[in-house]
Formats: C-alpha cells, structure tokens, sequence
C-alpha cells in the first residue's frame, strides 16, 4: 500500500470538494471565500453606548482640566 499515492489522492479529492461547496455556495448567496480569516477589531456600538462613552469622557476630560488648572499633574 502507497501512502502517500494515498494522501496525495485524498488531498486532490478535497480540493475537488472544496471548490463544489464554494460554487454551490456562491448559487446559494451565502458563500465566504476559503482562507478568509474572521473580522476582527472593534465592536459597534449603539447609540446608547456611545452616549456613555461620551459623558464618560467628558467627565474625565473636565477633571483632567480640573487638575491641570489647579497645578496638580503637569
């Protein structure tokens, strides 16, 4: 028995599979291109988050005024 007859075998018989499940996918609309890596990065936010990031940030923006105006931190 010829393994790697064998396995080079296989690997033609999955790439030959792979490329029928990527046309039926495109006829299907659904498809994601082999080798593609997931998004990655930053989540969105909704417009109540980002409301709170902004009142967040503005609190510390002022304090950070605050304590600039009064000579602590510089």
């Amino acid at each position: 028995m010829d393994l790697q007859k064998t396995i080079e075998e296989l690997y033609a018989e999955k790439e030959k599979l792979e490329r029928v499940i990527e046309s039926l996918e495109l006829l299907q609309g659904t498809s994601v291109p082999l080798g593609t890596v997931s998004r990655r990065g930053r989540k969105s936010m909704d417009l109540k988050e980002r409301q709170q990031v902004s009142e967040r940030m503005k609190r510390y923006w002022a304090l950070q005024r605050a304590a600039r105006a009064a000579g602590v931190g510089s």
